[in-house]
């Protein structure tokens, strides 16, 4: 999935594409770069960003999913509100991907419903500007899994399918550095809910933190995409349905690689188990 901000604010390229020519440019170098699905978001959800008025956020991502629609990509739209989301899929969007999971507006899981379009459900706590006080988990992985089993079970109530959910465990939403990596590790914990998984860790403040100089001062975002790229190779190694980045040439690399990587581990350690077996009578090995 790659990254289409149509913002003047997004904490990586903010800016860098808020015309909607310039988006459109932009999605169409991405699906180049091997991306499957090209994510149009009209709102910033950085640490402490300011909401933006829904009319301004549909002036941003309509036109932009239209076109990119009639050039034939697959389309998600990045948004927690329902009206949008509901606009978007009527311009021919195919996923909507909503960072809260639903609670940000409760119409949404009707349109869910209605639409009948893939719907990422992301674990979410609060709007960005007060979701670092929201932070305090007993177990980061069961804590997390626990809330999305609530939101999938809310969205089966309001008449949505099981199979439009996929799930996203909400990296740096809420959750500081260090409660990011045990989530990436244990990603079957969420998968065991029974739907897709969706990483999106791309470019996020817990590498800036990894990638950090001796000073201690972060990397920033654009030096962050070789650390992106690794978890994206550890995530397809982990059954993610889906990763959302940036930087989609290096992600769609280390996919290559992972799928490389699991179709050679079968066979090959069924020889080196047959390697070890001591030979017997009679026996030759090549």
């Amino acid at each position: 999935m790659g990254v289409v901000n149509v913002t003047p604010d997004s904490f990586s390229d903010g800016g860098r594409w808020f015309e909607p020519g310039d988006a459109v440019a932009h999605g169409h170098r991405l699906l180049a770069d091997g991306a499957d699905l090209l994510d149009v978001g009209g709102e910033s959800t950085r640490p402490g960003a300011a909401r933006v008025p829904p009319d301004e956020e549909r002036r941003r991502v309509l036109p932009v999913v239209r076109e990119l629609v009639a050039a034939g990509a697959v389309v998600s739209v990045d948004t927690t509100r329902a009206d949008v989301a509901r606009d978007a899929v009527a311009a021919g969007a195919h996923v909507i991907n909503d960072v809260s999971g639903g609670l940000a507006d409760p119409a949404m899981y009707d349109v869910v419903a209605e639409t009948g379009a893939v719907y990422v459900a992301m674990h979410w706590r609060g709007h960005a500007d007060v979701m670092d006080t929201l932070a305090t988990y007993d177990d980061v992985v069961a804590d997390v899994r626990d809330e999305l089993a609530q939101r999938l079970a809310a969205l089966e109530a309001a008449g949505a399918r099981p199979e439009q959910v996929v799930l996203d465990p909400g990296l740096g939403f809420a959750k500081p550095g260090s409660d990011n990596w045990p989530l990436l590790a244990h990603l079957d914990v969420l998968q065991s809910l029974g739907r897709p998984v969706l990483v999106g860790a791309s470019r996020k403040r817990f590498l800036g933190h990894l990638l950090a100089a001796p000073d201690g001062s972060p990397a920033p975002p654009d030096a962050r995409d070789g650390a992106t790229a690794a978890i994206t190779a550890l995530s397809a190694l982990g059954g993610a349905w889906c990763v959302r980045v940036h930087d989609v040439a290096g992600s769609a690399d280390a996919v290559r690689v992972a799928a490389a990587w699991t179709a050679a581990r079968g066979p090959r350690q069924d020889r080196h188990d047959d390697q070890r077996r001591p030979i017997q009578d009679g026996e030759h090995r090549a």
